[in-house]
């Protein structure tokens, strides 16, 4: 395509041109398949009380999320280079397939131990899932209506952040948690009926040779470095051994691994994904709002609660209103990217983000609710604009074979910003709180209750610094897209 926004590239060989009627069950697949991995998280973070009355674990329990998530990270790139080499198809078959494998296995589960590691297989599944969605979608689509399918796959994930609580909540109210894990049978079949009958890819048959030797090293480094920062501050402490030791294992895995991939015929990541400046500094900046999001995602409820006085459903309130501006913003973001290009339009959604997560702090202390309310709202519609862009962006440079790699690497940058960004910003929050109270957070809690004033203000000041954290984080990929990613994407054109 050529126009005012990007200039064309080389030609894109892609899929064959699938009619109208086919294509919308194939979109409806993709939501059904999206569904599954965008409810997973949310319609479990009810039920952990109930889970936890029945299997025990207390003091594991977060790895329930943490282990799932660390399935999904690592994988991403393997089934990336595989969609690429062997098609979409049997790829996101085998995730909605194993997804929903784990599913029935976490129903079954006897304790706390069984039920973590059956997370840890739905996460092998949901990792095919959200990078094989998103790129199939892409191949459908050219450039003009890019924008339109992605904006609403977005819209899954904000209902899903908005319906997920409310139906484990009632679930494990009126029912038995193991349901949760249930309901997921009858969407995945839906979707593997769909995707079975109507989605159909001409890939050529050659012979390739997997780097499984590359997927390995990749999952062990990629593995390591995520579980020292998920354990390192809460399980002990940064300077311990067993942080040092994980570190240093993840380094000399991934020097193996990159000297692998040099040799590797077909390595698992292709060295072109750091060699171009597109989806290198797409990586950074994506990189950058996985580390952001912790922010709102996992210290505002707590805020909400602690210093306004807020139940769990109004503050639940305060963060949902984020998801539902979010979609809406990235609906609308085709307009402003095809005007003024995919960087300009990330560079003014995120400077904005820039302004509203350093506004924040200046909320006063114990203020009305619509305050922070105001500022979610206004985030979700900067990331919006920031975050679709880049995305379709980088999708659309490249062609049917590279689409899959250059999608799940963007992803996978997102996913370890996720972590680092929760390993960084739980440091700070503790530190603001123990420089504030001291051992008081302990006392106080072992007196139960509702919090003193010395609490809130402590909690209220380790927010705020987290924001400041995430402002900077912001302030960090407005500059790796002003000086790191091309002022054009060089597009390359829709297929006949």
């Amino acid at each position: 395509m050529s126009g005012p926004v990007e200039r064309t590239a080389r030609s894109s060989t892609g899929a064959e041109p699938v009619p109208a009627p086919r294509r919308g069950r194939i979109v409806a697949a993709l939501m059904l398949a999206m569904a599954l991995a965008a409810m997973d998280s949310t319609i479990i973070s009810t039920a952990i009380p109930q889970i936890v009355g029945d299997l025990g674990g207390l003091s594991v329990f977060s790895w329930l999320f943490s282990g799932y998530l660390l399935a999904v990270t690592v994988t991403l790139p393997v089934y990336g280079k595989l969609a690429d080499t062997f098609g979409r198809k049997p790829v996101l078959l085998a995730g909605i397939a194993l997804f929903l494998l784990g599913s029935l296995l976490c129903f079954g589960a006897w304790n706390m131990a069984s039920l973590i590691a059956f997370r840890i297989v739905q996460g092998l599944g949901g990792g095919a899932i959200q990078g094989t969605v998103q790129t199939v979608a892409a191949d459908l689509y050219g450039l003009k209506e890019r924008g339109r399918i992605q904006a609403a796959l977005s819209t899954v994930w904000a209902v899903s952040a908005i319906a997920g609580p409310l139906a484990g909540g009632f679930l494990a109210g009126y029912g038995d948690w193991r349901w949760i894990f249930l309901i997921n049978v009858p969407v995945g079949a839906a979707a593997l009926a769909l995707i079975l009958r109507y989605l159909h890819e001409n890939v050529p048959r050659t012979r390739h040779r997997i780097d499984w030797p590359g997927a390995v090293g990749l999952f062990f480094s990629g593995g390591l470095l995520l579980f020292a920062l998920v354990q390192g501050g809460i399980a002990w402490s940064w300077l311990s051994w067993q942080s040092l030791t994980l570190f240093a294992a993840s380094a000399v895995c991934t020097a193996a691994t990159v000297w692998v991939e040099r040799r590797a015929a077909e390595p698992i990541i292709p060295g072109w994904v750091w060699r171009r400046r597109v989806i290198v500094s797409v990586n950074l900046a994506l990189g950058a709002l996985g580390l952001l999001m912790i922010a709102p995602t996992v210290f505002l409820p707590t805020y909400a609660q602690t210093v306004l006085g807020l139940g769990p459903v109004a503050a639940g309130f305060v963060l949902s209103v984020m998801t539902l501006s979010w979609p809406l913003s990235a609906a609308l973001s085709s307009r402003v990217y095809l005007r003024i290009g995919f960087r300009n339009s990330a560079v003014i959604g995120m400077t904005c983000a820039t302004a509203i997560l350093a506004a924040f702090p200046l909320l006063p202390y114990g203020g009305p609710a619509w305050q922070p309310a105001l500022i979610m709202l206004l985030l979700g519609g900067a990331l919006g604009l920031f975050q679709l862009p880049l995305i379709v962006g980088v999708q659309s440079t490249v062609g049917w074979a590279e689409r899959a790699t250059a999608t799940s690497s963007v992803l996978f940058c997102r996913q370890v910003g996720q972590s680092v960004g929760a390993a960084v910003f739980g440091a700070i929050a503790n530190h603001t709180l123990v420089a504030r109270l001291g051992a008081a957070p302990v006392a106080l809690a072992a007196r139960g209750g509702a919090p003193a004033e010395p609490v809130r203000r402590a909690v209220a000041a380790a927010v705020d610094h987290v924001y400041v954290g995430a402002a900077a984080a912001a302030g960090a990929a407005v500059l790796i897209l002003l000086f790191v990613a091309p002022r054009h994407f060089p597009v390359l054109p829709d297929p006949d």
